[in-house]
């Protein structure tokens, strides 16, 4: 992912959270703020290290990074998401992180249907 689509000062991580929306699934939570001054959508990811080591952690965040990174085209843009990942997702694979991820980005009406 380039660095402009991610979110990675606290100050912008306590905003969304303070002032966005969320909705989640059994997987993953994910808050939405709506940023009028920007064209396209950031990024922001949290993995606890209640979820397994290093290699758990990094390759929960990877599976989100592609996964993102497939739907960015139907992603509504000039937001920004945190995207809070669950202890079921430590024993999923990719093709389960996305559809997990999808799901909850259709139940928070996010997700554009083309």
């Amino acid at each position: 992912m380039k660095k402009e689509l991610r979110i990675k000062k606290n100050k912008d991580f306590q905003a969304v959270f303070q002032k966005g929306r969320s909705f989640a699934n059994r997987q993953f939570v994910v808050y939405s703020l709506k940023k009028d001054d920007q064209d396209f959508f950031r990024i922001g990811l949290s993995v606890s290290k209640k979820l397994g080591n290093a290699v758990t952690r990094n390759r929960i965040k990877r599976y989100i990074r592609q996964a993102i990174f497939e739907l960015k085209d139907q992603l509504t843009s000039s937001h920004d998401y945190v995207i809070i990942a669950r202890k079921p997702s430590a024993e999923m694979d990719f093709f389960e992180v996305k559809k997990s991820l999808s799901h909850v980005l259709k139940v928070g009406k996010v997700l554009k249907n083309l």
